[in-house]
């Protein structure tokens, strides 16, 4: 993969957290793109460069005074040379208020690799932070944050009672995640609500669905309870994983063998993954060469433009919905925005997170490694995915009282809009 690289770039399609023992592949919402995708020059950096017109000597005041009067705690609370120096970066790191530009020293940079390697214990939830406040993107389906409650929205106060206010994202994922059958309390308030809740949820494996397609060929007749009818096909998308564009051309390739012209996205819930796989899926849809997004990097650097490849096999008569709501974020406001700008689809639900930026990981230390936002996303007109995420042509609300009463309001009015009512 690109950690044993300097400068490999990889885009963070949400750059929260997928709540595992680790984060796998598609987790931790990486944007995997050395294999097709063109990537920033080499930085070129001396070892030994010292920045011109910087006074320094605070900092090896500090470094000085800490050395001689600071006592420990514990007799076992001992600091060396080298972690002062882990911790000055990290420091630099967090200076630059972005919670997504983040040091790693040894162990949390093992910890990190192995967790993109694959291990699936945990809650299954991604989180990031919202107006400096630690918050759930959103509790992955079947997994046990969604059965014991937790909700896209939900600020996250303590984790086993600790304050989560200044806490990183990362090393909330260290507290949060853990082995399988430990439990961690954690302190949430949902969207909306009046005061805050404490939820003890259970670790365990974590098994996350791609894609689910349903699909009911004439009123009555359908392939499981509770489905739609009228002909309109459904395509479930639960993240951006490596695999996924595979899985929905076949779920594209079932629709087409329907014969049927209505097609619903269901991306509520989708916080993202492989940037690659967006591309892919809105190629299906669009003309050779039409933007999917634009990735805009520092000022004196260009724009860069993923268009699509042209795969296109669907004619002005293809009617396209696509849900979403505010656990829809990066790689699904890609695909989304893209679709939607395009005069492809209709978007329905509530506003999207609103999560586009992209990280690159360059190794300090051949035992550290600096994640760093390097660029930002657009949608093809332009828009700052990260500041003002989709807001849908329809917004329609889904209720608590309407999960309770097992109605569906979004999906409702997507089926109206493809039927033309």
């Amino acid at each position: 993969m690109f950690y044993g690289l300097t400068n490999k770039k990889i885009g963070f399609a949400v750059a929260f957290f997928i709540i595992m023992a680790v984060v796998f592949g598609w987790g931790y919402s990486i944007g995997e793109r050395n294999n097709s995708l063109s990537e920033l020059p080499p930085v070129q950096i001396s070892g030994n460069a010292t920045p011109e017109g910087i006074d320094f000597s605070p900092f090896w005041r500090a470094w000085s005074v800490l050395g001689e009067k600071f006592v420990p705690a514990t007799s076992s609370q001992t600091v060396s040379d080298q972690d002062k120096v882990w911790g000055a970066i990290e420091g630099l790191a967090a200076s630059y208020g972005d919670p997504y530009t983040v040091f790693f020293p040894p162990a949390e940079s093992e910890i990190f690799e192995s967790d993109i390697n694959g291990n699936f214990e945990g809650v299954g939830m991604e989180i990031g932070i919202r107006d400096n406040v630690l918050t759930v993107v959103a509790p992955l389906k079947g997994t046990p944050a969604e059965k014991s409650g937790i909700e896209s929205g939900d600020r996250i106060l303590e984790i086993d009672n600790l304050p989560t206010s200044n806490m990183s994202i990362e090393e909330a994922v260290k507290r949060i995640r853990g082995k399988r059958g430990t439990k961690v309390v954690l302190t949430v308030v949902h969207e909306g609500g009046a005061g805050s809740l404490k939820i003890s949820i259970e670790r365990d494996v974590i098994d996350i669905p791609t894609i689910e397609t349903d699909f009911v060929r004439k009123e009555g007749s359908q392939k499981s309870a509770g489905l739609l009818n009228n002909g309109i096909f459904v395509i479930r998308l639960f993240n951006f994983s490596a695999n996924s564009a595979n899985l929905f051309r076949a779920a594209l390739r079932e629709f087409v063998l329907s014969q049927s012209d209505k097609l619903i996205i269901d991306l509520r819930g989708n916080p993202g993954g492989y940037l690659e796989a967006a591309i892919d899926m809105a190629s299906w849809f669009l003309p050779s060469g039409k933007a999917v997004v634009i990735e805009e990097y520092v000022p004196d650097m260009p724009q860069e433009i993923h268009r699509s490849k042209g795969f296109d096999i669907f004619n002005e008569n293809l009617k396209l919905v696509i849900l979403v709501n505010k656990g829809s974020a990066s790689a699904s406001e890609i695909l989304a925005g893209a679709l939607e700008e395009q005069g492809i689809a209709t978007l329905v639900g509530e506003k999207t997170y609103g999560k586009g930026s992209v990280q690159e990981l360059v190794k300090i230390t051949p035992e550290t490694s600096l994640k760093v936002t390097v660029a930002q996303w657009l949608t093809p007109n332009g828009k700052s995915i990260s500041e003002n995420g989709l807001t849908p042509n329809v917004e329609v609300k889904l209720m608590p009282e309407d999960i309770e009463a097992g109605k569906d309001p979004q999906m409702d009015k997507a089926v109206e809009i493809l039927l033309g009512k």
